[in-house]
């Protein structure tokens, strides 16, 4: 008897938790636009020095009746490739000469200057960004990708600091304020006066979009029956995927950077204002020795779901029967040492490590580039989300005919050859560098996937959920690394290209040294775990701790793009069913 039975008694699925489900995942329409915001805030448009203040383009183009971009010849000289001009240089002194139908100069002698007098910037893909409002170009370019990686650090403070709040003050409020939060940050960072406050409003930002992942999930999950979480995985997964597709739709629409944020982070305001139906989870409830509260919650289900009949044979003393075994269990918990002291954990620990950031390090490595293919952005964008949908497929099958270790290496070294390909692909070839980006995506987003069963069934019942909260900080880590990786394509343009795809090798190796779990029954100790995969036993002296500790410890996953997964407060009973659920929560 757990909680489990007490949601079949009030409904099961019934008529509250479809209304549950659909307004806790409507947000997540908006989570995908805020981890990919960067593409289009800050795009790189097209750009060239500014001619000096004596000389107007338009006014020397009508006197010498020549095109507006031969003239350009005349300020600025072609970058390397000779297909462009020169990004960040200009001539000293105009090249007239240059203009002349045979005119003729060795351009590598003449003396070239920096963009003394900024930067034009063209219009035609981005009406305003971030970086032609603050000229995020040249030298400063570093700076548009710490903007992701501030954000990203945002994410991870976020999970721990709203994590730990969540288990004192409940999911729902903690929901209801992040969503605030967002609002309200997400669109005074439109007005953000300049560059270093608008990385502060980001970071906050960060932090609010953790709070609505970690906690909205938590809610959800705990809210939904054993049986019906595998169907209510797969179908709020594609929230996320959906709302890729939307964000490219918006950028495309708006074109300006500060309309674009306010227009992502508005909806926020409704989801807060209708967040106020949620009920508190009655687990966390009762947990918390709020027992009433939580018979409350439960009446008020039944009514919703049309089970009447129930409230009355619900008492206090039926709630706490049934949950015995939770109350118990939550006196005592494991923490992150416990995953490192015996062979078994600690071997499992350091391979999921691995994979866990050089996973969301390939993944944010391709998704935060979009430009570097020469298509279209808001073309690539609709391509990378929708590129999701088979990729799940994919790993679905692959789970289940060649085992979670083969399909988690062949994802990550099949990920890394194809990011290695693309650097012999000529930059002309776009139509073949889009394809291997888009197979590379899918590959890493079955890593993903992957990577979330097979966690949930390497850690025991008693530490899983400490477990994954563990090493799927990694994940967040890697996000906020992948970023900054870019900036490297100015030492060597296959630099960056190199770096994930080894990171991806590397931990498919890693990944050889997990051991397999397909139709393993799930380990409910670490002594389990140590039996079956450490080869060798612990001591007696770990065994007497190991039976001593009993309970669960709290923690969350990241998902692409910055999806978490919670199960705080889910039974024993409950967390068995995490090789099933783990999956279809992605």
């Amino acid at each position: 008897m757990g909680f489990a039975d007490l949601l079949e008694e009030v409904g099961g699925f019934g008529r509250y938790q479809w209304l549950h489900v659909t307004l806790i995942s409507l947000p997540g329409l908006m989570m995908a636009s805020q981890n990919l915001l960067n593409n289009f805030v800050s795009g790189i448009p097209v750009h060239h020095c500014s001619l000096p203040a004596n000389h107007s383009l338009r006014n020397l183009s009508h006197i010498y009746q020549v095109d507006a971009r031969q003239l350009l010849k005349v300020f600025i000289p072609s970058d390397s490739s000779g297909n462009r001009l020169d990004r960040c240089k200009r001539y000293v002194e105009p090249q007239w000469q240059l203009l002349a139908v045979n005119g003729s100069a060795n351009v590598s002698q003449l003396q070239t200057e920096g963009c003394v007098d900024g930067w034009t910037f063209d219009q035609s893909e981005f009406t305003a960004t971030t970086v032609s409002e603050w000229d995020l170009v040249c030298s400063l370019r570093p700076l548009k990708q710490m903007i992701q990686t501030i954000y990203m650090g945002g994410v991870l403070t976020g999970a721990i600091i709203y994590g730990g709040l969540s288990d004192r003050f409940g999911r729902k409020s903690v929901l209801i304020w992040s969503y605030l939060q967002l609002a309200v940050l997400g669109c005074s960072s439109a007005l953000s006066p300049s560059y270093p406050a608008y990385c502060v409003f980001r970071f906050l930002t960060g932090m609010a979009v953790s709070g609505v992942i970690l906690n909205g999930v938590s809610l959800k999950v705990e809210w939904i029956p054993t049986k019906a979480r595998t169907l209510v995985g797969t179908l709020t997964s594609f929230f996320f995927t959906f709302g890729q597709m939307i964000l490219a739709g918006l950028a495309y629409w708006l074109r300006d950077w500060r309309k674009l944020q306010v227009v992502v982070c508005a909806p926020n305001f409704l989801f807060f204002a209708y967040s106020w139906w949620y009920s508190e989870s009655a687990r966390w409830l009762v947990l918390n020795r709020r027992s009433e509260d939580a018979l409350k919650s439960l009446h008020r289900v039944a009514r919703i779901n049309g089970r009447p009949d129930v409230i009355d044979k619900l008492t206090l003393e039926v709630l706490h029967s049934h949950m015995k075994k939770e109350i118990n269990s939550s006196h005592s918990s494991f923490t992150a040492l416990d995953l490192l002291k015996t062979p078994g954990m600690r071997r499992i620990s350091v391979c999921l490590i691995a994979v866990w950031f050089s996973t969301s390090f390939a993944y944010y490595g391709l998704a935060m580039d979009l430009q570097k293919f020469g298509v279209s952005i808001y073309l690539m964008q609709i391509i990378f989300g929708a590129v999701d949908f088979p990729a799940k497929l994919l790993a679905l099958g692959m789970l289940s005919y060649l085992g979670r270790r083969a399909s988690q290496v062949s994802c990550l070294l099949l990920s890394a050859a194809i990011i290695f390909a693309n650097i012999f692909v000529p930059t002309d070839m776009q139509t073949l560098r889009t394809t291997l980006a888009c197979l590379g995506k899918a590959f890493t987003s079955a890593s993903f996937t992957t990577v979330y069963l097979y966690t949930g069934e390497l850690y025991p019942t008693i530490i899983r959920q400490t477990g994954m909260g563990f090493v799927s900080t990694m994940a967040r880590v890697g996000s906020m690394a992948a970023p900054a990786v870019l900036i490297l394509d100015e030492v060597l343009p296959a630099l960056p290209s190199l770096v994930y795809g080894g990171s991806a090798v590397l931990a498919g190796c890693f990944a050889c040294f997990l051991p397999e779990t397909l139709n393993v029954p799930l380990p409910d100790t670490i002594e389990d775990v140590e039996d079956k995969w450490s080869g060798k036993c612990p001591t007696p002296q770990q065994k007497d701790c190991m039976s001593q500790k009993v309970g669960l410890s709290s923690g969350s996953d990241v998902m692409p793009g910055g999806d978490e997964v919670s199960n705080e407060g889910v039974t024993l009973k409950d967390l068995k069913e995490t090789g099933e659920t783990g999956l279809n929560a992605l």
